[in-house]
């Protein structure tokens, strides 16, 4: 009898769809939340407690049931091509060069990472950490060049693709209380944009685009990053955290979400930017 019943379910699961068996198991993250430059709020630990970021990622995993988090602030020892291999996805709120081997650095960007299933978060600071490093930025999509927009700014932010599952919880647009980056070495033609600051009800209003949230292919795999995150109380706004159970479904292909780059699109962002800033203002 025993024998019967696994031999169909081995029939069951062998004409599911990939993505039907993956959905049944939990992914497994690593959150790094390690500096070695600026250390967040976010990810400042009290004593030997966690931090804001940690806790709110664990108990989200905890809630929707699709993942398991282990928190490192020791890459030299939990960042290694063998530690990795226990892992689907990796999440960063970093900053600085961490120490990590060149040899697991190398491992994680041009085989790990490129796995079908396998997937990159980067939160806020992650565009602030090994930012002289090609390999590295390459694979974010941009490096941190400053803060105009700070911590205690409301800022307006444009979704461009509301229908994008990693952009359905803000809507078409959103104000936020959280401090935005703007990038250099940054590479339009890479990533498909996803979000951007509204610079005409953003202050200040800069005559360039600055992106807020991106995707980009990695091999098979997938990258997100989003920069909001400074604020530890964007770790308890439900937009943001649905944002990040809507990424990582989309990196384990239980949704689909397109990764194409759009690079028309910064294009136009930055021609609208550059218009605010030179028209008229309604003083005048």
């Amino acid at each position: 009898m025993m024998k019967t019943l696994l031999g169909l379910l081995t029939l069951s699961l062998a004409v599911l769809p990939d993505h039907a068996i993956h959905a049944a198991e939990k992914s497994r993250i690593l959150m790094v939340t390690q500096s070695q430059g600026f250390v967040h709020d976010s990810v400042k630990r009290p004593s030997d407690k966690l931090a804001a970021a940690e806790i709110s990622m664990i108990q989200l995993g905890e809630k929707t049931e699709l993942f398991s988090v282990d928190c490192t602030q020791d890459t030299a020892a939990d960042f290694t091509k063998e530690n990795l291999k226990n892992y689907d996805i990796v999440m960063f709120y970093t900053t600085g060069k961490l120490p990590i081997a060149d040899s697991d650095m190398d491992y994680f960007l041009n085989d790990w990472l490129r796995q079908k299933g396998h997937g990159f978060i980067g939160f806020h600071s992650a565009a602030d950490t090994y930012g002289d490093f090609q390999p590295y930025w390459d694979m974010v999509g941009g490096t941190f060049n400053g803060h105009p927009w700070n911590a205690g700014n409301t800022v307006t932010i444009t979704v461009h693709e509301p229908d994008h599952p990693t952009m359905k919880p803000f809507g078409a647009e959103f104000t936020i209380k959280d401090e935005i980056y703007q990038y250099k070495n940054w590479q339009p033609e890479k990533v498909r944009v996803l979000m951007s600051l509204n610079m005409e009800k953003c202050s200040p209003s800069m005559p360039y685009h600055v992106p807020v949230a991106w995707v980009k292919p990695w091999g098979e795999g997938h990258v997100y990053f989003n920069n909001l995150g400074h604020n530890e109380s964007t770790w308890t706004d439900q937009r943001f955290l649905d944002s990040i159970t809507a990424g990582i479904k989309w990196i384990r292909g239980d949704v689909q979400g397109e990764s194409k780059p759009n690079p028309a699109l910064s294009e136009a962002q930055e021609a609208l930017a550059k218009s605010v800033a030179t028209a008229p203002s309604k003083k005048d």
